[in-house]
């Protein structure tokens, strides 16, 4: 019993030894280096993708290779329920969606491809040529079927 004891005694003589050793190193280690401050990637033309549903308007602004540099909706813009298809919320979310990018990156001129047919989709447009961003050409990329689905089979009585 009294072997045990002195075991333990040796073993927290031993930990704090090695605690003070760990606190010398620390001291002595050269101090961190200053932070870097991070360099503004600036990006002066870039793609805005407007996805217009009748539940929801999504504005993505991109960099010509397709990066994206800032996104905006109309559900993000606060807006709920049914209220998120109206062109008024589509406003809101380019409106968020174009200040953002232009702070963050410099961003001036664009071209502007649209899809959907939601109520969000000339608002959105309409909102983008206002913002003071020069718009290259705006392209429509809603999706088109061709053919559509294959029918039902014949119903055989």
């Amino acid at each position: 019993m009294a072997e045990a004891v002195i075991d333990e005694k040796e073993n927290l003589e031993a930990a704090q030894t090695e605690g003070a050793e760990q606190t010398d190193q620390a001291a002595t280690a050269p101090a961190a280096a200053p932070k870097r401050k991070k360099n503004k990637r600036t990006v002066s033309e870039g793609h805005i993708h407007v996805l217009a549903t009748f539940n929801n308007t999504l504005i993505t602004i991109t960099d010509t290779k397709g990066n994206t540099l800032s996104t905006g909706s109309a559900g993000a813009a606060g807006f709920r329920g049914s209220k998120k298809g109206t062109a008024y919320a589509a406003q809101v979310a380019a409106e968020k969606a174009i200040e953002a990018a232009k702070q963050n990156y410099g961003l001036s001129k664009a071209d502007v491809f649209v899809k959907g047919v939601g109520l969000g989709r000339d608002a959105a447009v309409r909102t983008l040529i206002n913002q003071k961003i020069q718009i290259e050409n705006i392209k429509d990329v809603t999706g088109i079927p061709h053919g559509g689905v294959r029918p039902r089979k014949a119903k055989r009585n």
